[in-house]
């Protein structure tokens, strides 16, 4: 899996602190058990053969295999430790996962955990079915996520709000407003195709509103709107960092809405991923 993950013999030597004839000799002896070819030089990298791409989603469930039977031993023993390993969405980084993992973390401190972010929805759940993640963390809009190579849990679902840094400019009040009642506002915007900039988009233009700034990371949306630039529409999983930092929060009125779900594989779900689950479920009411 190394030579995969790397795609050189020398890369995954340095990767499995080995000696680069370790992994060649294992190489070799593998394809002949097999009796026939792995992998194929292009330039200086090992691509797979067709041989090669049929092992490797076993190959990837073994492993998983393997380190949910030593899990379950120290899991049995009364001991959880090890390293649970989480593939995240940004705006799921920001809320709800660190209040996730320390409920986690406080009932289980001898396991570890590992953080790595994803994009998109399909790179989230890719990472859960190459086994490079335990659990995905994810969000989609206007519907449960559907992904027939993993499992779906939803937790809940949210909407979206307004943050401002000046709340004169809002319509008056502190319950939700309609995007047809928002005037002659500067708008800071996300990328377009996420639920945050359709929202943005269904802003009437006779409203007087306009696009001031788009940014291609949306962790840069709120120090945008701190500086003055302009007001912005995010996921209501970002109203408690936005309060932190002393902006106006107002709820928006919109058909959008986000489901939030971790995904987890079809099979070989070790007790750690299991447990974080379990507890995410039952915390889901408070994250909403």
């Amino acid at each position: 899996m190394a030579i995969v993950d790397t795609g050189s013999v020398h890369a995954a030597a340095s990767r499995l602190l080995v000696a680069q004839p370790s992994v060649s000799q294992t190489l070799r002896r593998l394809e002949r058990e097999l009796g026939t070819e792995l992998f194929q030089r292009t330039g200086r990298r090992l691509v797979l053969t067709p041989a090669g791409r049929a092992l490797i989603q076993p190959a990837r469930d073994l492993i998983r295999a393997l380190e949910v039977a030593r899990s379950a031993v120290e899991s049995a023993e009364g001991v959880m430790s090890g390293r649970l390993t989480i593939s995240s969405m940004p705006s799921q980084a920001v809320h709800p996962l660190p209040a996730l993992i320390g409920r986690f973390r406080r009932a289980h401190p001898a396991v570890s955990v590992g953080i790595s972010t994803a994009r998109t929805p399909a790179e989230v759940c890719q990472a859960v079915e190459d086994g490079s993640a335990d659990v995905g963390l994810l969000a989609v809009s206007n519907g449960p996520l559907r992904d027939a190579t993993v499992r779906i849990q939803p937790l809940y679902v949210q909407g979206y709000v307004i943050v401002a840094r000046d709340p004169s400019g809002l319509p008056p009040g502190q319950g939700p407003v309609r995007v047809d009642e928002l005037t002659d506002l500067d708008l800071v915007v996300g990328q377009p195709g996420t639920g945050m900039r359709r929202v943005a988009d269904s802003i009437p233009s006779s409203t007087g509103c306009h696009v001031v700034a788009q940014v291609e990371h949306r962790e840069a949306l709120l120090p945008l709107v701190l500086a003055g630039l302009g007001v912005a529409i995010v996921a209501d999983s970002w109203r408690a960092m936005a309060l932190a930092a002393g902006l106006t929060v107002r709820e928006v009125t919109t058909d959008e809405t986000l489901h939030v779900s971790l995904v987890v594989p079809l099979s070989f779900v070790g007790p750690a991923a299991q447990r974080f689950c379990t507890m995410a479920a039952n915390a889901g009411i408070d994250n909403q």
